[in-house]
């Protein structure tokens, strides 16, 4: 008599990808409809306002084509206007990134104070930027400021008045405000990098130094590259901080893009073209973003601990 084997129970259909996928898609709907109704429509609408002489005072929009977008190119302001951005945003950028990486390096070491650190360094980001330009407005005043208070020469001097002192005196700013920011972005990437990595390079002799250049800059590569498409693209909307300190001046000396398109929107009431300037804005930030992408290799979403 032979006797039949037990027969095995299949186990059910594992459930596609595409079914678990589908069960959470709706979840991604809120956020969707919400990035529709405060960035996409706005878009579109500066767009079409863009091809329009409308002075943002009347409730008729006077369509005339490509008018605006002539005038726009064809003023000699806007490459000056280019320049000061694409300045600031380049200085900006150099001042606030190797400062980041070597306090966000010096948070990740210590543990005892990484918390309070944290919490001091999230002050700068808690404060409005007007707030922030009116302070220093006040401590720089030549007359009343802390150099005359302290009676120290060298900061007696008219900050935002002359043209290279304007423009040093907003980086300056800038930096002060999301140094912190962008340091505690690399403290983050540095905790994910592995210590036995840092224990190898000891045995082989390696100091502080050389495992820093060799260890910690490597690894911290996709970091870098986000941080710095926040700053390059961020750097792009400074207006209020610009307009409190400075109102662009003196002279044109730090009207940048977005100061730009404000004095032309809301103050001589040309809202096409400052139309115009915000899409050439929304262009520019869009290729700036792809550029660093591009710059930092391939796909600046990997894991920074790839091939270890």
């Amino acid at each position: 008599m032979t006797i039949a084997p037990p027969a095995v129970r299949s186990a059910p259909p594992a459930a596609s990808s595409g079914a678990r996928s589908g069960s959470v898609s709706w979840m991604a709907w809120p956020a969707l409809v919400a990035f529709t109704i405060f960035g996409i429509i706005p878009l579109f609408g500066v767009l079409v306002l863009s091809f329009s002489s409308w002075s943002g005072l009347t409730q008729d929009i006077p369509f005339t084509g490509l008018d605006s977008w002539k005038s726009v190119l064809s003023d000699p302001g806007l490459p000056h206007a280019l320049w000061i951005t694409f300045l600031i945003m380049a200085l900006s950028w150099l001042a606030q990134t190797p400062l980041s990486i070597l306090i966000g390096v010096f948070i990740a070491a210590h543990k005892r104070y990484r918390g309070v650190l944290a919490v001091l360094f999230f002050i700068p980001l808690l404060l409005s930027q007007a707030a922030i330009a009116i302070t220093y407005k006040m401590l720089l005043d030549p007359n009343f400021g802390l150099g005359a208070g302290l009676g120290w020469g060298f900061l007696q001097q008219d900050w935002l008045g002359e043209s290279k002192l304007a423009v040093g005196v907003v980086i300056f700013v800038v930096s002060w405000q999301w140094i912190p920011f962008h340091s505690l972005i690399y403290q983050g990437g540095v905790r994910q990098i592995p210590t036995s990595m840092y224990e190898a390079a000891e045995i082989d002799g390696a100091g502080r130094v050389r495992k820093f250049f060799s260890i910690t800059l490597p690894q911290l590569k996709y970091t870098i590259i986000t941080s710095s498409t926040l700053m390059v693209v961020g750097s792009l909307t400074f207006f209020d901080l610009i307009w409190v300190l400075t109102a662009g001046g003196p002279g044109d000396a730090t009207r940048a893009l977005a100061v730009d398109m404000y004095q032309r929107g809301f103050r001589s009431a040309l809202m096409g073209p400052a139309s115009v300037i915000a899409v050439i804005l929304v262009l520019l930030g869009l290729g700036l973003a792809l550029l660093v992408r591009r710059l930092g290799g391939r796909d600046a979403a990997e894991s920074q601990l790839e091939g270890i």
